[in-house]
């Protein structure tokens, strides 16, 4: 018996200003059927924004003076919706403004929000897989750490973009500033025995 396809869910963005050069946009899905699971991913994006407000205000104890809130949709396809959110702030007097960015994905056939370990098989040791993976990407694009990178943590940050899954540090974590976020894609193929059969990234690597 053939699976019903899948729809892509729809979205519209929202901001909130507070007062002049501080905005942030963000998502908000409409019109899903299951109104509490709409609910829930609402809910996610808004304390995902909040988060990174309250840790770029409790960062510095200078004035804000310009404060930018942004989003991507890296993943609507297949019953998983994953979204990136940047928070760009510059405190006065600093030397430069500061960008954290965190991600959400949500499994929408499980009706919930999932993290690193909820893609992997039981015992699957993804951490030692990826970081593997990670270790390598290192040394063949020739970046530049601040110190030796050993391996990720169980909940490391991810976003998932078609068939490829996408490990990423913050500013400062494991390079320098000038590198920008470190960003590592993995490909679902490369790692495809040790996911979660019947999860989101196995859905990704189906062909049909």
């Amino acid at each position: 018996m053939s699976k019903l396809p899948t729809f892509p869910v729809q979205l519209i963005t929202l901001n909130v200003s507070g007062g002049p050069n501080k905005i942030i946009y963000y998502p908000q899905v409409i019109q899903m059927e299951n109104q509490s699971l709409e609910r829930y991913i609402n809910q996610s994006i808004i304390q995902q924004s909040q988060a990174l407000i309250n840790q770029q205000v409790a960062e510095m104890p200078t004035t804000v003076v310009e404060m930018l809130g942004t989003y991507e949709i890296k993943n609507n396809q297949r019953n998983v919706l994953s979204l990136t959110q940047t928070n760009y702030t510059y405190h006065d007097k600093a030397a430069h403004g500061m960008t954290y960015i965190k991600s959400l994905t949500f499994d929408l056939e499980a009706q919930k929000k999932v993290e690193l370990k909820d893609l992997f098989k039981p015992d699957s040791n993804y951490v030692e897989r990826l970081s593997a993976i990670i270790q390598e990407q290192i040394k063949q694009r020739d970046i530049g750490l601040i110190e030796d990178f050993t391996e990720i943590s169980p909940n490391q940050d991810f976003y998932i973009a078609d068939k490829t899954l996408v490990i990423y540090f913050q500013l400062y974590e494991i390079t320098p500033y000038v590198f920008g976020f470190p960003m590592f894609p993995i490909s679902v193929y490369d790692i495809q025995n040790i996911i979660k059969e019947d999860g989101p990234l196995s859905r990704m690597a189906e062909n049909n």
